[in-house]
């Protein structure tokens, strides 16, 4: 029984090691209560390491999807210092330019389209757009209004 509670897993019987000695208690009698726990208690176990691993890897998409998004609205270099806790002194560039656009009759064109038809020409778009700014050493910052 002692075993049972040890702190490190590997020093833990298994379940099939717990069921012989039972057996050997029991002179190899059968035990239908003690089989029936002894089952029921391997198969929570199993449910309860297959719920553990499926939420972890629903932790670790949702982690992702997370840093995804951090570096998407801040420079690279900021969202990592941020991960780690640092903290981000601010800083100053000689140069700036903004760059503000504005699709003209975007409101008629997407009254008149399909919305799938909006979503790709707004993808097509800012597909381009991101593979010019990818193309020159700059920090890019959407805003949709």
């Amino acid at each position: 029984m002692k075993q049972c509670w040890a702190e490190a897993a590997e020093q833990r019987p298994t379940f099939d090691e717990i069921f012989n000695q039972f057996k050997t208690f029991n002179k190899g009698k059968k035990t239908n209560i003690i089989d029936s726990m002894l089952r029921m208690l391997e198969q929570y176990s199993s449910n309860l390491e297959d719920l553990i691993r499926e939420r972890t890897e629903e932790l670790e998409i949702e982690k992702q999807k997370t840093e995804k998004l951090l570096t998407q609205m801040l420079p690279p270099s900021v969202a990592e210092s941020l991960k780690k806790g640092c903290t981000v002194e601010p800083e100053g560039f000689d140069l700036v330019t903004l760059y503000f656009s504005d699709i003209v009759g975007f409101t008629t064109i997407s009254a008149m389209s399909e919305p799938i038809e909006v979503v790709d020409l707004l993808n097509d778009l800012y597909t381009l757009f991101d593979a010019i700014i990818g193309s020159h050493d700059v920090y890019k910052h959407r805003e949709i209004k």
